[in-house]
């Protein structure tokens, strides 16, 4: 029952007719394409640089924690947050 519909043949200039029609079409829709890609793109390196930035955070709060459970490394982190207020305050004088 299917049918296949048969389009009417056509003449040579109806067919470059068309590929004109076409060819502006889609050269019309370019200017508006590049737009989008660019933004794209933009969006791209936005979820990116966010994806970084909390692996990162991710990376510093396990080394964080694991720092945290051991006693040993709780005198050099205050060894280490000392040395940071004394440059401070050598900066500020």
């Amino acid at each position: 029952m299917s049918e296949t519909v048969k389009e009417p043949e056509m003449t040579q200039e109806e067919l470059e007719e068309r590929r004109k029609k076409v060819t502006e079409f889609y050269e019309g829709n370019i200017p508006h394409l590049k737009v989008q890609c660019e933004y794209e793109e933009l969006l791209t390196k936005i979820e990116e640089n966010r994806a970084k930035r909390l692996q990162a955070q991710l990376m510093i709060a396990q080394m964080m924690a694991s720092q945290e459970e051991n006693p040993a490394n709780m005198q050099a982190r205050e060894d280490f947050e000392q040395e940071l207020e004394n440059q401070r305050k050598l900066k500020r004088k």
